[in-house]
């Protein structure tokens, strides 16, 4: 079952690369990973940041399920 996560992470992350390549490609209209983040960053419900919060969450989920051990 370990080898199935591990694989599943591995495609996951070439993928993410293969993306990422295609969107740095001249004349592509795929956003790249880092406008993403800008996108999300700049999200706002009045005062409050929504976007910030939410990729503070998920960092936050990130770090508890994989590096608190």
């Amino acid at each position: 079952m370990r080898y199935v996560a591990i694989a599943g992470f591995t495609v996951a992350l070439v993928l993410f690369v293969v993306v990422e390549w295609a969107a740095r490609r001249e004349g592509s209209r795929i956003p790249t990973f880092g406008d993403v983040c800008a996108y999300v960053m700049r999200y706002e419900v009045g005062p409050v940041p929504v976007g910030r919060i939410a990729l503070f969450g998920f960092w936050w989920w990130i770090g508890w399920h994989f590096f608190a051990r």
